[in-house]
């Protein structure tokens, strides 16, 4: 069997699809990208495509250590990010060759349904209390929602108390076990997380997500006497970024995205390697149906994952969303806050082709906001 063609599609809201053909008929789907960068990373596809066209898409390994180690410089959102969807779609071909589902060649089920939570809130949080009343009735067990707007190296102590306030309704509307993630996002600098965390240290949160910027991982010593998990990994892109996080100690719960991170292959060994420092997993998935399906091949063969994001509805999705690109909806059915898991081959998902060429004749160009201080000074979206 060999590699015949690569297509790519940068389809709304901001996803980018490939479709990897083969000469025996076999197609196999990737999501690689990185969000707001989505025709940068096609670029490194198409030039990382060269070295795939007819070769034999069952080598996986070989062909990812080639994509990785064969450029002399490496590593990085997105190199990575394309190296990901490769090795997605490289997977879903296996699994469909051998008509099993991906987790079955990684070891088989570890569980028998996965956690998941839903995002609530939006990119400036509103409404938190009443949107997770909305998802505890709907049977989901945990959310996760933004826990500021832009905030300055030091804030007024206004922007605490919302939060406090906001996080404070959320438990109110739900109970003791409802699980609540805060995420940071990168936005909170180290003397206000220091704040932050110490007033949110009564609400049993779930985690902290991004609680400081990966880039100022030395500063999570000063965090982690509140008792809080702290999470982090979404803007970590290999095993080699995750190495010195798992060492240090001070992470509880790795969150390697699956489009970002080297895909199946990479986020399996990442989990491998926190698994012998007791570290969780929960990985990262604000995108679209074949990165949330990748995710869920990694999971259920992972026994320390212990939960899902998945981007139903979120405020990313306007115009459309997770289901409208596959066939089978039902395979993102979520029942009392699970998943279920994937019985059918390869990423266990059928993707509706007409519809996915159809809306990439429309595109889209998503870029994230760029937002600033009071004073006029950027502020980290």
């Amino acid at each position: 069997m060999k590699i015949t063609k690569i297509e790519l599609y940068k389809v709304p809201p901001r996803w980018l699809f490939l479709k990897m053909i083969t000469d025996k008929g076999i197609i196999g789907w990737g999501e690689p990208v990185i969000e707001g960068r989505a025709e940068t990373v096609k670029s490194a596809v198409l030039e990382m495509s060269d070295y795939l066209i007819g070769k034999d898409p069952l080598k996986i390994e070989d062909h990812w250590q080639k994509l990785y180690r064969g450029g002399f410089y490496r590593g990085g959102p997105i190199l990575m990010s394309a190296i990901s969807g490769i090795d997605q779609a490289l997977w879903d071909i296996k699994g469909k060759y051998y008509d099993a589902p991906i987790y079955e060649f990684l070891g088989g089920k570890a569980r028998n349904k996965i956690k998941v939570y839903s995002w609530i809130g939006g990119d400036r949080p509103e409404n938190v209390a009443e949107e997770a009343e909305k998802k505890l009735k709907q049977g989901f067990q945990a959310i996760k929602m933004n826990a500021s707007e832009e905030m300055h190296y030091i804030d007024d102590y206004d922007k605490v108390e919302n939060v406090i306030k906001r996080v404070e309704a959320v438990r109110k509307k739900t109970n003791k076990n409802f699980g609540i993630a805060v995420d940071f996002h990168g936005r909170v600098h180290r003397a206000m997380a220091k704040v932050l965390f110490k007033k949110l240290a009564d609400y049993n949160l779930m985690f902290i997500e991004e609680p400081i910027l990966s880039e100022n991982l030395e500063s999570l010593n000063q965090l982690t006497s509140y008792g809080i998990p702290i999470a982090l990994g979404e803007r970590l892109f290999s095993r080699w970024d995750f190495k010195d996080v798992i060492s240090n100690g001070n992470v509880d719960i790795l969150q390697p995205d699956l489009s970002h991170a080297g895909g199946i292959s990479e986020v399996k060994k990442i989990a491998t390697m926190a698994e012998a420092y007791d570290i969780a997993i929960a990985p990262h998935c604000p995108l679209g149906p074949v990165s949330l399906a990748a995710a869920i091949q990694v999971d259920t063969c992972t026994p320390n994952v212990f939960i899902q994001e998945q981007s139903l509805g979120i405020h990313y999705n306007k115009g459309n969303d997770l289901l409208d690109y596959i066939n089978n909806k039902k395979i993102f059915k979520y029942n009392d806050g699970y998943l279920e898991i994937p019985q059918k081959s390869g990423l266990g998902i059928s993707i509706n082709e007409e519809k996915v060429k159809q809306m990439a004749s429309q595109g889209h160009d998503w870029k994230n906001p760029i937002w600033r201080n009071k004073d006029g000074t950027i502020a980290e979206w």
